[in-house]
């Protein structure tokens, strides 16, 4: 399958926000504990900016997970 990267980007957002929301997190929680922005996170989230790996890794401390679980998702 030939996923485009704006397909994954988008779905990278949706997983990111998932992950925030089932940990009961606001955006501002999470850009707080990560050492970010919240409009940061909201771009992210909303796939309106590609994001590095070293953003992440930090959204991923803030989350208390490892940066893979960031990447393990099925794109729709």
């Amino acid at each position: 399958m030939n996923i485009s990267e704006e397909t994954y980007i988008i779905n990278l957002g949706i997983h990111i926000r998932q992950l925030r929301e089932k940990k009961d997190l606001s955006q501002q929680d999470l850009a707080d504990d990560s050492g970010m922005t919240k409009s940061q996170i909201a771009r992210i989230e909303t796939a309106k900016i590609n994001t590095s790996v070293k953003t992440l890794v930090k959204i991923a401390k803030g989350l208390d997970i490892e940066p893979k679980e960031l990447l393990n998702f099925s794109v729709k």
